[in-house]
């Protein structure tokens, strides 16, 4: 590896160990064996560098679990099959997402971070919509990514929430799964409403 390479892999360890703001540019050359100036010059700024260590995080944690995702897109089987990977990889991925709940908490003590992460919002819900609905990313509408992706990330990001607040109240992916089917049924019940998407 060259040492762009290594400065990522010591700023995915320090990310996970240490979290955005706990960790330093001296702890990332410490983990990636680089020099100072390597930061810079590869990466423009510390911020940038972590910013992209998380992006690499997510989308390993992503990896591990879609190949497994099984159930016709959009069904009930698919959703519960996606939540089975998350739940199966939350303990790996609680220090990641300790790391973003805190980014997210320093409202605006770190707005070039905060900017970065906001930019990948879209990535991220991208990546979300297709595992859900199996269209592939590149025929995702911008439409797509601001319905039905906000929505999917937010359930991602109650989940998380709920399991580093509480493991063993957060819901499991059985009950997020019945909560979708009662919260479909009921809307199916009440048919279409005022302000409906048409």
């Amino acid at each position: 590896m060259g040492h762009r390479e290594d400065l990522l892999e010591g700023a995915k360890k320090c990310l996970v160990e240490k979290g955005f703001v706990g960790t330093t540019a001296r702890d990332i050359v410490k983990a990636s064996g680089a020099n100072l100036a390597s930061i810079g010059y590869h990466y423009g700024s510390k911020d940038a560098l972590m910013t992209e260590a998380f992006l690499a995080v997510i989308q390993e944690w992503g990896d591990q679990f879609t190949s497994g995702v099984t159930g016709e897109g959009g069904s009930l089987e698919r959703f519960r099959s996606v939540w089975d990977g998350v739940h199966a990889g939350h303990e790996a991925s609680g220090p990641v997402w300790a790391a973003s709940m805190e980014v997210a908490l320093t409202r605006d003590r770190l707005p070039e971070l905060r900017a970065l992460l906001a930019a990948s919002q879209g990535e991220g819900r991208k990546g979300l919509v297709s595992m859900f609905t199996g269209v592939p990313e590149e025929d995702l509408t911008e439409e797509d990514l601001r319905t039905a992706g906000a929505f999917y990330q937010a359930l991602l990001n109650g989940f998380m929430l709920q399991w580093l607040f509480d493991p063993a109240s957060a819901a499991t992916p059985a009950e997020l799964t019945e909560g979708m089917r009662r919260a479909v049924a009921a809307m199916a019940k009440a048919g279409p409403g005022e302000g409906s998407a048409s």
